[in-house]
């Protein structure tokens, strides 16, 4: 979908005119003379009333037709981006003219593009009819051309990490996933190395090859390197790529595979991010690291009480082999350590129990120093992202003492897990700041509305490249 401002008089011609309407059936600023022209008797048997997700399409007598999108009670930036993302679904034209931009909230640009092309996202790689009329452009009326031309990156960005995320394992091996990541990095001009499984056996990286035991994919291993010139500050990237996890030994149920294919999603969200800094053209150096491999069952998969030597860090006992993200997490940030970042930030779906205690809408942020925690915030702020800060309780690090290695991955506690999955990774993110992030929750999006589609979500891709501005910014 192409997104473009326009500014002067409407070509209105074959378009379909979309207009905001608050609740009470009052038009939205700079949406008054096309909704003035709506006949009150159509909006009335259609029971329209301008509540948010509302929509409503009547005549005009310039354009195709004239969709009306509710924005509720009160305008903000959320309201506006998900009235945009409701109209490009709603919107039956392949050419659409949004006012929404008009209206005088902060960033209005960046809430109409992000709501049309984040909601207008489909997967349709597998599907065998696809016959509706889609939007294939989008004009913003008054859209601000450099706003505009960011959240086009940031947006394509997020769709590049949902198609990573929304594809079928069976398609999407290690190495597979390790060549379309090095084909966007590349493009982007973002230097990349792969390892395969013997340079991985000859790094040493243990942990990894505990996990990866019982598959018959090989793993890999992708660092990406950018590095413009005037970069004062480095920022290191860690994701989390279990391209599917049955659980290993510790077998999950059927129920709990069915979205093991997004387990990956770190790693698809780390990746992109770092493809949109480079796009940017932020002056930020970013290094990124994602483990790859299946977490599958085989002859000879890690077993409930082996141990793994990570490629720098404590000795792992390892109780349960459906806690395996971290066993990767402690390689790849143990190579991330080797480049002496500024800032280490993991992205990972880790922890059920993160899920439980946020839900979907929000992920889990732990950080090591309460600077670094305000500064994700601030970014997922601007971002419009939702993260919420759970406490890193050091007392709780005694649960994981092993009797016959430095540490395990789990504890016998079922209460706390994202805090002990926190404290675990602790273990091998250095003396410097460090960050958790845990998408478990919200790394996929299990409806469709507003700027959100089903399936994954993208999440933490523009967390992280406000992030980085931030970073770029501050020196």
């Amino acid at each position: 979908m192409e997104v473009k401002p326009i500014a002067g008089e409407l070509d209105l011609a074959g378009a379909c005119l979309v207009a905001g309407v608050m609740e009470g059936l009052v038009a939205a600023p700079g949406s008054e003379e096309a909704f003035a022209g709506v006949d009150p008797a159509l909006v009335e048997v259609a029971d329209f009333e301008g509540k948010r997700s509302q929509t409503l399409t009547v005549p005009h007598p310039e354009a195709s037709s004239l969709l009306l999108v509710g924005l509720g009670d009160e305008i903000s930036f959320e309201t506006v981006r998900a009235a945009s993302g409701d109209a490009v679904r709603q919107a039956r034209t392949e050419r659409v003219i949004s006012l929404l931009a008009r209206i005088d909230v902060e960033d209005a640009t960046r809430a109409v593009v992000e709501g049309s092309l984040l909601g207008g996202y489909r997967f349709q790689t597998y599907k065998s009819n696809d016959a509706d009329t889609r939007v294939e452009r989008v004009e913003v009326a008054e859209g601000d051309p450099e706003a505009l031309s960011r959240a086009v990156i940031l947006c394509e960005a997020t769709n590049l990490a949902r198609d990573w995320v929304n594809t079928p394992a069976k398609d999407e091996s290690p190495a597979t996933l390790a060549e379309a990541m090095a084909e966007a990095a590349e493009t982007a001009g973002v230097s990349v190395e792969i390892w395969d499984r013997s340079k991985i056996e000859a790094e040493g990286l243990g942990a990894l090859l505990g996990v990866a035991a019982g598959s018959e994919r090989d793993p890999r291993v992708v660092t990406l390197d950018y590095s413009p010139e005037g970069a004062v500050t480095h920022l290191a990237l860690v994701g989390k790529g279990i391209t599917f996890d049955s659980g290993g030994l510790s077998l999950k149920t059927a129920k709990g595979m069915e979205e093991m294919k997004a387990d990956m999603a770190g790693a698809a969200t780390v990746v992109a991010a770092t493809v949109a800094i480079a796009r940017l053209g932020l002056p930020v150096r970013v290094t990124t690291v994602t483990p790859l491999t299946d977490n599958a069952v085989g002859g000879d998969a890690t077993r409930p009480g082996d141990v793994l030597r990570p490629v720098d860090g404590p000795t792992i006992e390892v109780l349960n082999t459906d806690a395996e993200g971290r066993l990767i997490l402690a390689d790849g940030l143990g190579l991330a350590r080797r480049h002496e970042p500024d800032v280490i930030v993991d992205v990972a779906t880790l922890t059920g129990s993160a899920h439980v205690a946020l839900g979907d809408k929000y992920a889990a942020l732990f950080a090591s120093d309460p600077d670094l925690a305000e500064s994700v915030l601030a970014a997922a702020s601007r971002a419009g992202e939702y993260f919420w800060e759970l406490p890193l309780v050091t007392d709780y690090r005694k649960s994981l003492d092993s009797p016959v290695a430095d540490i395990k991955n789990v504890s016998n506690s079922r209460y706390g897990g994202a805090i002990v999955a926190a404290i675990f990774l602790a273990e091998y993110a250095g003396d410097g700041p460090w960050a958790h992030l845990d998408i478990a929750g919200s790394a996929l999006s299990r409806e469709t509305a507003g700027e959100m589609v089903k399936g994954g979500s993208g999440v933490g891709v523009r967390t992280l490249v406000e992030m980085a501005d931030e970073m770029a910014r501050s020196g």
